[in-house]
């Protein structure tokens, strides 16, 4: 098991700036930047600022001797909602600098299947610390977005194709059985509503009718009203909250039906800040539960709170642990690179998605199949208690 070593502290990069650790030797001259491609403005913030601010932890938390780390931070969100164009441009331009070896990101799965192709054509590793679409990495799809060629993403959240169904597995046990479905209609949302449909109805349950609103919709008001009519014990949305969640919830409640459950997956659990779920809906969003692809109950939970909220002044994120396991693993294998004699982007990716690796994380062990995928199978399940997300229960998939 590879073990990481966490020498000293440097200054933290705001954005693209050095993150040198302190004392560490930097005498061959050498720059190795790491970019972090995430959606970082408006209402996307909430979700993606802390998974950035893990990776920018764990980076300023190590040294590889002989090297100075940099990190260059690109923002694809658009009018403050993640943007796959903006996504492949972004990416573009890490591919563009010489000396990026490795990309955190992205958040979203429409970005990653965006940018994956590009990436995967310049060898040019990345870790996401949230994509959970299946199709990203799996069969035909996955080898159609790498273009052929060997992997060069990995994750280290689990797949929609295990999350959707334990939220509905969880719905299902909390008595509900008759639901409306909505989704952002993109990779993320329609795919998630997609599997938890699936298993719903195979548990002996009914969705009284399904309807897409893009990412931008505003007034979920059609929408609540044909839902309305035909009376559902909860409902599910399949998207983000920069997508519309919070307002499609508030819409619930004026519409009268505040009493009835409302249920999404890790794309609403991004705290209760501004520009989050939980901030746009108000008091509406009380009755709401949502998953997270990824471990709650982290072998450190209280250290690695303590160490985030001294640098940042506040609790972790949702996804603030699996940012810094994905800086984590990425600096493994820059380590693995120099032990080897070469740093170049084909040595990282190739440390990188070495299956035969178990890397030592915040997370957990961790290791990627051939397909990039992560070996924990882990969908943390929440409700919105007094305003604030609050742990029910985590399944771990590999288990069973």
């Amino acid at each position: 098991m590879k073990v990481f070593n966490k020498k000293g502290f440097a200054a933290l990069a705001a954005v693209a700036l050095l993150a040198a650790a302190c004392g560490g030797s930097t005498t061959e001259g050498k720059t190795l930047t790491i970019g972090i491609s995430l959606p970082l403005s408006g209402s996307s913030l909430a979700s993606a600022g802390p998974a950035r601010d893990g990776a920018l932890l764990a980076i300023k938390e190590t040294t590889i001797e002989g090297y100075t780390l940099a990190t260059k931070i690109l923002d694809h969100a658009v009018d403050g909602v993640h943007n796959p164009a903006q996504a492949a441009t972004d990416v573009t331009t890490l591919v563009g600098d010489e000396t990026v070896v490795a990309v955190v990101g992205p958040f979203n799965s429409s970005s990653a299947k965006a940018q994956i192709p590009v990436s995967s054509e310049a060898g040019l590793a990345q870790c996401s610390p949230s994509n959970t679409n299946p199709d990203l990495t799996k069969g035909d799809a996955g080898a159609a977005l790498r273009g052929g060629r060997p992997v060069n993403y990995v994750r280290v959240a689990a797949t929609d194709d295990l999350q959707g169904p334990a939220v509905a597995v969880y719905a299902k046990s909390r008595g509900k059985s008759n639901v409306f479905i909505v989704d952002s209609t993109d990779t993320y949302g329609k795919g998630i509503a997609d599997s938890f449909a699936a298993e719903f109805t195979a548990g002996g349950g009914t969705v009284l009718g399904r309807e897409g609103a893009p990412a931008g919709t505003t007034d979920f008001t059609a929408i609540v009203t044909a839902a309305k009519a035909l009376s559902p014990d909860a409902f599910f949305y399949g998207g983000v909250t920069a997508d519309g969640a919070g307002l499609f919830r508030k819409a619930i409640e004026q519409a009268g039906l505040g009493d009835v459950e409302f249920y999404g997956g890790d794309g609403i659990q991004d705290g209760s800040g501004e520009g989050s779920y939980i901030a746009i809906a108000g008091a509406a969003a009380a009755k709401s539960f949502s998953s997270v692809a990824a471990i709650e109950n982290i072998p450190d939970k209280a250290g690695f709170a303590a160490k985030y909220e001294a640098e940042y002044g506040e609790a972790p994120g949702a996804y603030s642990a699996s940012g810094y396991a994905c800086a984590q693993v990425i600096l493994e294998a820059i380590k693995t690179a120099v032990a080897a004699g070469e740093v170049t982007r084909e040595s990282v990716r190739a440390a990188l998605t070495d299956t035969a690796t178990v890397y030592s994380t915040v997370l957990g062990d961790v290791s990627f199949d051939e397909n990039g995928d992560t070996s924990q199978k882990i969908i943390s399940l929440y409700e919105v208690v007094d305003g604030n997300w609050t742990f029910v229960e985590q399944i771990d998939y590999a288990n069973k």
